[in-house]
């Protein structure tokens, strides 16, 4: 198992090491998961996503993790930190967090307690002057979570994703805003 790079009171979020393709096709990649993301993904496709999350805590020191159940041991999320992925989005040296969360761990308040370390730790740790979100408008418990971790809508921000017949919207939360909360 690879290191804990943060912890929560419920969860340890790890690096995705080599082994860990199985697990997240399975728990993960499913259609009730991937409904807003574009759907079941072909293995290929979530094996890129996991080498690009190795390749960017090696140059970066941060990225995408696996999110474990502390008392379990059980993957419950896929989550993170990375720079603004979307090659479509206007904003691509912005810093963007993401979660999935397995199905049979929804509304259990796995999402908010991932995403709100990450949050502070793209902050605190990454310097990050800005951190946004992405989703479509059909997703609204991804941008209701958004709103909870303190993200304001960004209009400016949106950009049509031809590909997926789909414009995504975007949510943002400055440094700023972040120390006030804090």
């Amino acid at each position: 198992m690879t290191a804990a790079v943060l912890t929560t009171p419920r969860l340890v979020l790890r690096q995705i090491g080599e082994g860990d393709l199985d697990a997240h096709m399975a728990l993960l990649n499913t259609p009730a998961v991937m409904q807003h993301l574009g759907g079941v993904q072909p293995r290929a496709v979530i094996a890129g996503k996991h080498a690009a999350s190795r390749a960017s805590f090696a140059a970066h020191g941060f990225g995408f993790m696996l999110a474990e159940e502390r008392e379990s041991g059980a993957i419950v999320a896929h989550c993170g930190l990375r720079r603004v992925a979307h090659p479509l989005a206007p904003n691509p040296h912005d810093f963007e967090i993401g979660w999935v969360v397995r199905e049979d761990r929804w509304r259990q308040g796995y999402a908010f307690e991932a995403m709100r370390a990450v949050v502070d730790w793209g902050f605190a740790v990454h310097a990050a002057p800005q951190i946004v979100a992405i989703t479509v408008a059909a997703n609204i418990g991804s941008w209701r979570l958004m709103e909870k971790l303190g993200m304001s809508r960004r209009e400016d921000l949106d950009f049509a994703d031809p590909a997926a017949g789909v414009t995504q919207i975007q949510y943002a939360i400055t440094r700023n805003t972040w120390e006030a909360s804090q």
